[in-house]
């Protein structure tokens, strides 16, 4: 089988490209081990929503078409939402192909799979960011008689064992996590380290339209200081709820969670923990000010300020003075280790040249050093909101247009 461009994956990042590709006429087929959306269908828990607002879900050629923009979408609503997009686009999707192998061959590209072989000049990789769960290798020193679970496993509450809950990572993941746990009964300990925290309302608006209007989002990875650096930067801590509330550590501490620092290691079934605590707080304090800072002078320069409630700040994060520095894991209190310690592709089915000694896939801008090869769907790849829905469409432009260009050229691999 022949097309021009092969698109892997049928997510939000997929099917944006997929739609530039068709307005261009650029013949290709988006290949989908499972169903569209299938990591929505299949590896998310039962109550998360997005973090983004309604409104905020924009792709090309389709937006938010209810009567909520301020609201959250559900995981039923989130899928239905990218099954709906595919149809309006009549993105030519082929699912329940796995992906085996893609490699070099004279002409372009062979793309191997459990339903045949193609073979094109260009390939899109928007197979996510969030495949495999980045359990530490500290993980291996847990005793047998704690169960570990990873947001992969993870559905609701009912699926544990009674008793204490140790959830690792502070970050979106861990702290709507730890709320839900804490919520059906259990203890929870939260082992915090590096965070970035934000409130879901500042100044009437929501945080993610003052990050739109203020050019946050928009700000390019050609534009910032060490990209390396920001396409690490851990989630926002944030969560999507009717009543719009702000979850961060002092929500949590303020229901009962007790809060410690980074874990360190674990010898003999005894946890270590770091006593930075206090000063990832200061400083995740401090970036959320200078963020606002950067929000009310944009409301400043556009008039906006007799318009809006006033400009406040927020109590800085409550720490104990000394966090407990270690935790016997032995004596029964902890029953769950929860890892929200983050994610990582997978690339394992890539047979080509482009990985650095770190396993990342070596591109500019989503440009892969192997001409004709694009990456579409990871943090920061052309933006700050590339990983967000609404951050694909704009990538997918960019990108579209150089492998329109890369095509035009007659370029070769």
């Amino acid at each position: 089988m022949r097309t021009t461009t092969v698109v892997l994956g049928a997510g939000h990042a997929g099917l944006a490209m997929s739609r530039c590709l068709t307005e261009r006429s650029i013949d290709h087929v988006v290949l989908e081990r499972g169903e569209v959306a299938n990591t929505w269908k299949t590896e998310r828990w039962d109550s998360l929503r997005l973090l983004t607002p309604n409104w905020q879900s924009r792709l090309p050629g389709y937006g938010y078409e209810g009567d909520d923009p301020d609201g959250f979408r559900t995981m039923p609503q989130t899928i239905q939402f990218l099954e709906r997009y595919a149809d309006v686009i009549s993105a030519p999707v082929q699912t329940h192909t796995a992906v085996t192998s893609v490699r070099c061959v004279e002409d372009g590209y062979e793309v191997a799979t459990s339903q045949g072989t193609w073979r094109c000049r260009t390939v899109v990789i928007a197979t996510g960011a969030c495949n495999i769960p980045s359990v530490p290798a500290v993980a291996e020193a847990v005793p047998t008689t704690i169960n570990t679970l990873t947001p992969m496993d993870y559905r609701n509450p009912h699926q544990l064992e009674e008793g204490g809950v140790l959830v690792v990572g502070a970050s979106a993941t861990g702290t709507q996590i730890a709320d839900e746990i804490h919520r059906s009964g259990r203890p929870v300990t939260l082992a915090a380290g590096e965070h970035i925290r934000v409130p879901r309302v500042y100044r009437g608006k929501d945080i993610k339209w003052w990050m739109d209007v203020a050019g946050v989002l928009d700000e390019r990875y050609d534009e910032v200081d060490n990209i390396v650096r920001a396409r690490n930067v851990p989630s926002l801590q944030l969560a999507g709820s009717d009543d719009r509330r702000t979850l961060d550590l002092n929500l949590l501490t303020g229901i009962g969670v007790k809060l410690i620092g980074r874990l360190a290691g674990i010898h003999d079934g005894k946890a270590q923990f770091s006593g930075s605590l206090p000063n990832q707080c200061a400083l995740s304090d401090l970036k959320m000010n200078r963020l606002l800072d950067r929000i009310d002078e944009w409301a400043t320069e556009n008039s906006l300020d007799g318009e809006i409630d006033p400009s406040h700040r927020f109590d800085p994060t409550r720490v104990a003075e000394s966090p407990p520095l270690g935790m016997d894991l032995m004596n029964g209190e902890i029953r769950t280790i929860f890892w929200a310690t983050g994610f990582r592709p997978d690339y394992s089915w890539l047979d080509l040249p482009v990985f650095d000694r770190k396993g990342r896939i070596r591109h500019d801008g989503g440009v892969v050093e192997l001409p004709g090869v694009y990456l579409m769907g990871i943090p920061f790849l052309r933006r700050r909101k590339s990983s967000l829905i609404d951050g694909a469409g704009d990538d997918a432009r960019d990108l579209s247009n150089h492998l329109a260009s890369y095509l035009n050229g007659g370029g070769r691999v």
